[in-house]
């Protein structure tokens, strides 16, 4: 563990020019150039061909969160503008009771031109439904970085849902350097997102089509979706030397039982999409350890600290290695058993917490085969992740994807990499 946390961040880094960073997608998402990372060998194709890459019979696991109009702007008397990002709930803290929410919430929430609202309520008019809504938002405490933040608004018919909908704005990533367009809307959105929560795309899922889709269930590959609210903290630069000094956001996830026994019916391996399907997917094995130490544990005694895995894996040897005096570590299909005994003990049809994982190099990949991602920031924890999984040649993929031409970060190209 000691070793990971040393991992000095500067060695993460690359020349990433302006002009190669994606503004806007493409015409047809799916008509994206798609790098092939496959043995430590380099080539390309187009994102259609995808399927074709992919062995029969496997199962390929998706991010089905929705992206929520997060941002909402008020105007001062003093004509000065507030920009209030609405980051993780508060009151009520469930994301599905939140937007079913009626006349009042709260949000922990980023503030941008704080030093203008040093107290009182902000107030605009928001036009929903033909009618004429008063939105307030009263500022509380502060939470770290964030602000606690209590909506109200005058309509007994207008969930939070809508609210966000009629008054919020689609947060595209600061990196594109320009406001938000009715086409964003459409675009920044996968087309299987369901679960309204996240702040930022999952952002691999951006080149699916249902055509892709399709093509992928005639392979014989199964398709499974779990749930991460992707949070603000995923563009959350990494400012220390080491990375021992970098703290991981919380993310909540949502696993179900069926998703767990297809898990299973595939010896615990899969492909996944995007890195937010990598880091829940990843963690369901730290849920599966701390069942089998705590059997009894409620939802939030299974939140994934972020160091868990490196603390786990010095404690223990890997299964079926020679015995060094430690105790042997869980296997991927009893940590992932451990989950469905702890469902049925609870008659739950679902796993909900949250993760802190950070995965870097030294880390061991217990449940995700091959992985399916965009082309990530210098010296981010998402290039951190890919490094861990193709075992330090990340450098060899940028390189590849600089000299021919890729297009990079949200709204760029893809990679299939197979370590």
């Amino acid at each position: 563990m000691e070793e990971t946390k040393h991992i000095q961040i500067k060695d993460f880094n690359y020349d990433l020019p302006e002009e190669r960073i994606a503004k806007f997608p493409l015409a047809e998402r799916d008509h994206s150039k798609l790098l092939i990372y496959r043995h430590g060998q380099v080539s390309e194709d187009i994102f259609t061909a995808l399927p074709d890459y992919l062995p029969q019979g496997a199962l390929m696991i998706f991010n089905n969160t929705k992206v929520i109009q997060a941002r909402l702007h008020f105007r001062k008397e003093t004509g000065a503008l507030i920009e209030v990002f609405c980051l993780e709930p508060f009151q009520p803290h469930d994301y599905s009771l939140m937007f079913q929410q009626t006349r009042h919430c709260s949000w922990l929430c980023m503030v941008g031109n704080l030093k203008k609202w040093k107290e009182g309520t902000l107030t605009r008019m928001v036009e929903w439904n033909g009618q004429t809504v008063c939105l307030k938002a009263t500022r509380g405490e502060n939470r770290g970085t964030s602000h606690l933040i209590t909506f109200e608004w005058d309509n007994d018919s207008a969930t939070w849902a809508d609210i966000l909908e009629a008054a919020g704005e689609l947060p595209i990533p600061p990196y594109l350097n320009r406001k938000t367009q009715e086409s964003d809307k459409t675009t920044y959105q996968t087309v299987y997102s369901k679960i309204k929560g996240s702040v930022a795309a999952p952002t691999a899922g951006l080149h699916f089509t249902e055509k892709v889709l399709a093509d992928i269930d005639a392979h014989g590959i199964d398709r499974e979706e779990v749930t991460l609210h992707v949070g603000a903290g995923t563009f959350k630069p990494v400012k220390s030397e080491e990375i021992a000094g970098h703290e991981m956001h919380t993310e909540y996830i949502c696993v179900h039982r069926s998703t767990i026994e297809k898990l299973l019916d595939h010896n615990g391996r899969c492909i996944a999409v995007g890195t937010t399907s990598v880091r829940t997917l990843e963690s369901l094995y730290y849920i599966g350890v701390t069942l089998s130490l705590h059997p009894d544990a409620g939802e939030e005694d299974l939140h994934v600290q972020q160091w868990a895995p490196y603390e786990y894996a010095a404690q223990t040897r890997p299964a079926g290695s020679p015995d060094d005096g430690r105790p042997e570590a869980l296997t991927t299909t009893e940590a992932l058993r451990n989950i469905l005994d702890y469902l049925d003990r609870h008659n739950l049809p679902a796993l909900h917490t949250s993760t802190q994982i950070i995965i870097a190099p030294g880390y061991e990949y217990h449940i995700v085969a091959m992985m399916v991602t965009n082309f990530h920031q210098p010296q981010s924890t998402l290039l951190l992740l890919v490094s861990a999984f193709v075992h330090g040649d990340w450098r060899v993929i940028y390189d590849y994807a600089l000299a021919h031409g890729f297009r990079f970060l949200s709204y760029g190209d893809s990679s299939l990499l197979i370590p």
